[in-house]
């Protein structure tokens, strides 16, 4: 599992250089001619070939203007903003929950079928505000970002619900028993937080399944991922969120979650453990 940098954005990344690359060589011009009509240092050009340097919107413009292809300008200004979003870091969008909580609306809207992992949240179906305002202002802390619309992003994060309360939507969540235990929240925070969990366990479109502290796995606990369609994986980092979109690592991503999955309980036995974590808090 992808630990920093995810493939899939160096690929994109890639597919942009090589473009490049055959536009110029279309052109007829030489490395050297094109540098010195661009006005840059002539390593600029092996860098962005290679992909060592991410085109800027303004060298998209002036290669593709000067190797006499300025049809080719828009499509590869939007793959290069996609590449740069598959590996987002927090310090982009940190400032402003509403960014963060507008991040995947278009998942949302476009995927019927959610698989959540968490390994150290309960995922957002789940929680109830005084949960969200919890994370968020932990985040905000920790990251430093001195957010001042921490209640905006709340009643955003609300409103996600909207998806999953018709019924054409199904979303399947794997969580850790120790999501349900960590003491990282007040204890009313918590315990409110787990009576909802046990209300919503009985949304017929919505599964949860718990991977006790002491049973049998084939799959090590992962970082947190959720998975929309089969088309999208988002991974949340400490320092960023990947998007992958590359067909073999989304498949990678499934298999996890149904190693996971299988490691589960589910039903009586997951409602099982969070009555214990409930009856366990002061």
């Amino acid at each position: 599992m992808p630990a920093s940098q995810s493939s899939s954005a160096q690929q994109a990344r890639q597919a942009i250089a090589d473009r490049l690359r055959e536009i110029l060589l279309d052109s007829g011009l030489s490395a050297r001619e094109l540098a010195r009509q661009a006005g840059w240092d002539e390593t600029k050009c092996s860098r962005l070939v290679h992909a060592r340097t991410p085109p800027s919107d303004s060298d998209i413009r002036q290669w593709c203007n000067i190797c006499g292809a300025p049809e080719e300008i828009p499509n590869l200004i939007a793959a290069s903003r996609n590449a740069k979003n598959a590996y987002l870091e927090w310090r982009r969008v940190q400032r402003s929950q509403r960014r963060l909580q507008e991040l995947g609306l278009e998942l949302y809207e476009n995927n019927s079928l959610y698989r959540f992992y968490s390994s150290n949240l309960v995922p957002w179906p789940l929680q109830v505000p005084s949960y969200m305002r919890a994370v968020m202002q932990r985040f905000s802390d920790f990251h430093r970002a001195g957010n001042t619309d921490i209640e905006e992003g709340v009643k955003m994060r609300v409103a996600r619900r909207r998806y999953l309360e018709d019924g054409t939507r199904r979303c399947f969540m794997v969580i850790e028993e120790s999501v349900l235990r960590n003491r990282i929240f007040g204890d009313d925070i918590m315990r409110e937080q787990l009576r909802y969990i046990l209300k919503t366990m009985r949304q017929p479109n919505i599964s949860l399944g718990v991977i006790p502290w002491m049973g049998r796995r084939d799959q090590h606990s992962s970082e947190t991922f959720h998975i929309y369609g089969d088309v999208n994986v988002s991974i949340e980092l400490t320092s960023a969120i990947v998007t992958i979109t590359q067909p073999a690592e989304i498949e990678l991503y499934v298999r996890c979650f149904e190693d996971l999955k299988a490691a589960a309980v589910h039903g009586p036995q997951a409602r099982a453990l969070v009555e214990a974590a409930t009856a366990a808090l002061p």
